[in-house]
């Protein structure tokens, strides 16, 4: 018997839905990973330029600004954490995420449409725009796999880059044609400093997506067992990659419009996760959004102090990382071959 189909007759033992086990959940290595977070949270809402204790208006400033940008990235960090999991899960290979597959690249060209058709579109309008394309590239990278019989796990993130390069430059050319370039800087960036009220609270959607994938895990972890063995344990193996696509264009495209393009952060928190824990999405889930949050706010920290006054974007703090993480990765699956 195959380890896979030993592995699918474990997942099928725990198929029913279940009420988490609180206990199983909240370990003393996750309450001091929730604590750590915490206390990044709280590095966060006290780091900035302004002094907001020596100033008049110090705490309104403090609440227009830090605590929307502490919430936006934890509420990121959650966001692309969750749609590297799942879509590494669906597609059974550890190097895929978002932006090695084309997605963010397919979310931007959405939001350059929009930008293009319509002179001064609403926040929902771009949102919606990114959020389509997202979904409409995540299926054509899905549909390439599909087409493609050699799926090594190096060969599918290679043909993801390769897919949202040619989406990227496409971008760029009409954006450079029509001069577009200012409507889609932000997505070009990836940062949080204009984050402040009334510009990320459609990122609190996140929390539901977090909800629906958690109500799906058992589907979720079947499906990437693949077509055959989800089919034959009773799984709608095409509805849920559908659903599973869908969540992660709702994460990708709201992101993708409020901050920008944040590289790797779906790759490397999942990753580091599944090394000492394994592939289970229910008992991994919590564990994922809590690291991705406190990976994002750390290197957000070091984006706001490493040049102070001045800000670098948190983008290529996480590019930095994640690309190192990406060669050890590599590393690693070569010494086992």
């Amino acid at each position: 018997m195959s380890k896979k189909l030993i592995k699918a007759n474990v997942v099928a033992e725990n198929f029913q839905p279940q009420r988490s086990d609180y206990k199983k959940i909240w370990t003393a290595p996750f309450i001091l990973a929730v604590v750590i977070v915490i206390a990044l949270g709280i590095i966060s809402l006290s780091t900035g330029v302004y002094n907001i204790r020596e100033q008049d208006d110090g705490w309104s400033m403090f609440f227009i600004t830090r605590v929307p940008r502490t919430a936006a990235l934890m509420l990121t960090g959650a966001a692309m954490s969750i749609s590297g999991l799942v879509m590494q899960l669906i597609t059974q290979n550890k190097l895929v995420e978002p932006t090695t597959t084309g997605t963010v690249e397919w979310a931007g060209l959405g939001l350059l449409l929009v930008y293009f058709f319509i002179p001064s579109p609403t926040l929902v309008m771009r949102m919606t725009g990114a959020i389509v394309f997202a979904f409409m590239g995540t299926m054509v990278f899905f549909l390439l796999m599909r087409k493609i019989k050699l799926r090594s796990s190096l060969i599918v993130p290679v043909i993801g880059m390769m897919l949202g390069a040619v989406v990227s430059a496409f971008s760029t050319f009409v954006s450079l044609s029509f001069k577009m370039t200012q409507s889609i800087e932000n997505w070009f960036i990836g940062s949080f400093s204009s984050v402040q009220i009334g510009r990320y609270e459609y990122l609190w959607t996140i929390v539901i997506v977090t909800i629906l994938i958690f109500l799906y895990a058992d589907r979720l972890t079947l499906a990437g067992l693949g077509e055959d063995v989800a089919t034959s344990l009773g799984v709608d193996y095409n509805k849920i990659i559908l659903l599973g696509t869908a969540i992660i264009s709702v994460a990708v495209g709201i992101v993708t419009v409020v901050i920008g393009n944040l590289p790797f952060l779906g790759l490397i928190v999942p990753n580091i996760i599944s090394m000492y824990r394994g592939d289970d999405l229910r008992s991994n889930l919590p564990w994922v959004c809590v690291s991705g949050m406190g990976t994002i706010t750390l290197c957000d920290i070091i984006s706001r102090t490493i040049i102070m006054p001045f800000e670098v974007p948190v983008s290529v703090i996480l590019g930095t990382l994640g690309s190192l993480v990406f060669i050890l990765i590599l590393l690693k699956q070569r010494r086992r071959k």
